[in-house]
C-alpha cells in the first residue's frame, strides 16, 4: 500500500507539473521569451520521462527525472533572482530572456491583471520594429507574476523529489528482494545430467 501511495503521489505532482509547465510556455511564447521557452521544452520532457518511470517501474528514469529537477530548481531560483533584481542583474540592462536578440519583456508586462496600456506616440527612444508604452493600474506587476510562477515551480520540484528518491528506492528495493527470493538469476538452471556410465541388469529367461 505505501509503495501505491508513494507512486499515484508521484503521478499527481507530475501532472501538476506538467500542466504548470505548459501554461508557463504558452505565456513565454507570446512574450517572445526563448530562454524560458527551451527550459520549459526540456522540463516537459523530463517531466514525461518521470511519468513514464513511475508506471513502468523503471529506477534510471526516476533518477534521472530526479537531477534534472536539481537543475530546474536552479533555474528557477535565478528567475526570481532575475525578476527582483538581486545583485548586479537589471531588467533594463540585460535582456537575458529573449538571448539579446530583442526587447520583448514578460508577456504579463502588458497583460497584468487591471494594467492600463497607453502607447507613446512620436517617441525617438524605440528601434523601428518597437514601441514605446506606459503601463499602470496594475494590481500586480509582471515582476511578481513572473516571481510566483517560479516560486510554484520550485515548490512542485521539491515535491517531485523527495517523491522520485522514494519511489525509486523503493523499486530498487524489489528488484534486489526479487533476485534474493527467487529471481531468474539467483539460481542457475541446471538441465539434468546425462550419466556416463550404464548400469548391467541380469537378463534371467
Amino acid at each position: 500500500m505505501g509503495k501505491c501511495d508513494g507512486r499515484c503521489t508521484l503521478m499527481v505532482i507530475c501532472s501538476l507539473q506538467l500542466v504548470a509547465a505548459l501554461q508557463r510556455q504558452v505565456f513565454d511564447f507570446l512574450g517572445y521569451q526563448w530562454a524560458p521557452i527551451l527550459a520549459n521544452f526540456l522540463h516537459i520532457m523530463a517531466v514525461i520521462l518521470g511519468m513514464f518511470g513511475t508506471m513502468q517501474f523503471r529506477s534510471r528514469y526516476l533518477i534521472f527525472y530526479a537531477v534534472w529537477l536539481v537543475l530546474w530548481v536552479g533555474w528557477n531560483s535565478f528567475i526570481i533572482c532575475f525578476y527582483l533584481e538581486v545583485g548586479h542583474l537589471s531588467q533594463d540592462r540585460d535582456f537575458l530572456m529573449t538571448f539579446n536578440t530583442s526587447l520583448h519583456r514578460s508577456w504579463w508586462m502588458e497583460h497584468g491583471p487591471g494594467c492600463l496600456v497607453t502607447p507613446v506616440l512620436d517617441s525617438r527612444i524605440a528601434p523601428d520594429d518597437h514601441h514605446v508604452i506606459t503601463v499602470s493600474g496594475c494590481l500586480l506587476d509582471y515582476q511578481y507574476i513572473e516571481v510566483l510562477s517560479s516560486a510554484l515551480q520550485v515548490l512542485l520540484a521539491l515535491f517531485g523529489f523527495v517523491y522520485a528518491c522514494y519511489v525509486s528506492k523503493v523499486f530498487q528495493d524489489d528488484e534486489d528482494s526479487f533476485d534474493f527470493i527467487g529471481g531468474f538469476d539467483s539460481y542457475g538452471y541446471q538441465p539434468p545430467q546425462k550419466s556416463s556410465h550404464l548400469q548391467l541388469q541380469p537378463l534371467y529367461t
